[in-house]
């Protein structure tokens, strides 16, 4: 935990009052081993809220011809888990997570889970501290980039199931993960390459194997369906060999 929290709120560009602030970082491991004080859980589900109102308002407004179901596709890709933990880890988010002993030792501060609900109830803090239209300005700047990334949004949230679907209708061949760990158990990291038809298309990363095959997944997506171009493929999948 950093001393200072202004740091983050310098970071989110928007004021929390700090008794608001403390409650959105509380993690429910910290809460548990401090008496039960107030977790984060709250603000968490009044910020997946917001949160999801202000995603589906700027889609429905941005793309008029846009047919239902590709809005909620597109819905999902952004206010996924992994998105909001991308969003956390650039902001550094972890570093002000309140956890109990037990997730600092399994490095919790960099856990998809716990990054993307914090991210949550700090918009949820940011409502409450403020109003509507701060916190809603506040997910705007997290989330408008992601709004942008139409390769991304093409895809939905699901990477591995996306990528079965592209290599089956162009009858790539089977997909296979090869997947190493590195580092100690408390602190392990994984490496994810993903062969399709015998060829590398896509590396990912991360702190456990479904986290690190997923974005192998979304990397070889993005290579096939053109959003990157071949050669950038091979570089980022590396000379792991075929299996």
């Amino acid at each position: 935990m950093m001393s200072s929290t202004e740091e983050l709120l310098k970071r989110l560009g928007v004021s929390i009052d700090a008794g608001t602030l403390r409650l959105a970082l509380t993690h429910r491991s910290y809460a548990y081993e401090n008496g039960g004080i107030p977790t984060n859980e709250r603000l968490e589900f009044l910020g997946d809220s917001i949160l999801g109102f202000s995603v589906t308002d700027a889609l429905y407004r941005d793309n008029p011809d846009l047919p239902e179901g590709d809005l909620a596709k597109r819905r999902s890709a952004v206010v996924s888990t992994r998105a909001l933990a991308g969003i956390g880890r650039s902001l550094g988010i972890g570093d002000y997570i309140y956890l109990g002993q037990g997730e600092k030792l399994t490095q919790g501060k960099n856990k998809a889970s716990i990054l993307a609900d914090t991210m949550e109830a700090l918009i949820g803090a940011t409502y409450v501290s403020n109003d509507i239209e701060t916190a809603r300005q506040l997910v705007m700047r997290l989330i408008g980039p992601l709004l942008k990334d139409a390769a991304a949004l093409g895809a939905g949230t699901d990477w591995k199931t996306s990528i079965q679907e592209l290599a089956a209708s162009r009858q790539l061949g089977t997909i296979h993960y090869a997947v190493d760990g590195s580092g100690p158990d408390h602190a392990r990291t994984f490496t994810a390459v993903l062969h399709v038809g015998g060829t590398a298309y896509g590396k990912g990363s991360g702190h456990s194997k479904k986290e690190a095959e997923q974005e192998a997944a979304a990397d070889a997506w993005r290579v096939l369906s053109g959003a990157a171009p071949a050669a950038e493929a091979s570089s980022s999948a590396g000379s792991v060999p075929a299996s």
